[in-house]
């Protein structure tokens, strides 16, 4: 199973289409999505709430059916598909202030309330852009934020394979992320989004290569 997570940047073309399907991913876990996202042999689902106009926090994209839950936070989208639980998520970040859907609090404890309600949620397989580097020195995150996130892996016993990929900024790590039970056995890509020489979004794209079947 290949499982995929892109932040689309808030915006949509045959290109950006293109690579999506050159990613070929059975799931996809994609932030700022546009209403517009239509991917041929996929079924969507995107979070009820928006985070600007005509444009969807995150969305889960599958090649197999799948039943849409209901929201864990007004920032996640969450579905069930053959019989697993995935989320995709967009976690607050520094500028990203106390106004909704976000709560008081500085970045840590923000971010905290939100994996609170993830965790409740209990998904199996999580991902989306996290705001938040797992590893290595901190950027774009904070170090209460990623004790945070870890404790809510931990929790929910998932692992993200992504926490040591790179950023596209030389010498950090990724704040986009995939997260898959404890155990399975992974293979990481990382994609770049250009075409020609520009990029598609100021995100690069993971896919996480597992070795379950859906």
């Amino acid at each position: 199973m290949r499982i995929g997570t892109w932040n689309l940047d808030g915006r949509w073309d045959a290109r950006r289409l293109a690579f999506l399907e050159r990613l070929a991913c059975d799931v996809l876990l994609l932030t700022e999505v546009p209403h517009a996202v239509a991917i041929p042999g996929m079924n969507g689902h995107a979070t009820t709430a928006d985070m600007a106009d005509q444009r969807s926090w995150a969305a889960i994209w599958s090649r197999q059916p799948l039943a849409p839950l209901t929201d864990p936070h007004p920032a996640s989208a969450m579905a069930e598909i053959g019989g697993l639980r995935f989320c995709a998520s967009v976690l607050p970040w520094g500028s990203s202030g106390r106004a909704a859907p976000w709560t008081d609090g500085d970045l840590g404890e923000r971010l905290g309330a939100v994996a609170t309600e993830i965790v409740a949620a209990g998904p199996e397989v999580w991902g989306g852009d996290w705001n938040q580097e797992l590893t290595g020195p901190t950027y774009t995150g904070s170090r209460d934020g990623r004790a945070q996130l870890t404790t809510a892996l931990d929790r929910l016993g998932l692992v993200a394979p992504t926490a040591d990929a790179p950023h596209r900024e030389p010498g950090c790590c990724s704040i986009d992320h995939v997260a898959v039970p404890n155990g399975w056995s992974t293979r990481l890509e990382r994609h770049v989004a250009l075409s020609g020489t520009r990029r598609l979004s100021d995100h690069d794209a993971y896919v996480v290569e597992a070795l379950h079947q859906l």
